[in-house]
């Protein structure tokens, strides 16, 4: 059974940083590029950050030179880095594979909200 399990959310003010963490079932993480994906209230659901099995990266223009996505092969987890947090990134926060995600991959998310 696939599993994907998101960790590391909060709330944090305006300028602050978080990390998530993205725990995937070792048959996903190590076949496949993983994405962080979010989806703020009223809103659909979009793509943030991507890695490829090799780590090249890529990212929404929204978040590019704030947030970073890595992997760690070892530890089929994928971490999501996000500094000079905005109220504007609010949303709860998911991992899934890329390019095309699973809608049967989705886990429970995590809860990003930024505000004074």
């Amino acid at each position: 059974q696939v599993q994907l399990v998101e960790s590391g959310g909060g709330l944090v003010q305006p300028g602050g940083s978080l990390r998530l963490s993205c725990a995937a079932s070792g048959s996903i993480f190590r076949s496949n590029a993983m994405g962080w994906y979010r989806q703020a209230p009223g809103k659909q659901r979009e793509l943030v950050a991507a890695i490829t099995i090799g780590s090249r990266t890529n990212y929404a223009d929204s978040v590019k030179g704030r947030f970073t996505i890595s992997r760690d092969n070892a530890k089929n987890t994928v971490y999501l880095q996000m500094n000079s947090l905005k109220p504007e990134d609010t949303a709860v926060y998911y991992c899934n594979v890329f390019p095309m995600y699973r809608t049967d991959y989705w886990g429970q998310g995590t809860q990003v909200t930024v505000s004074s």
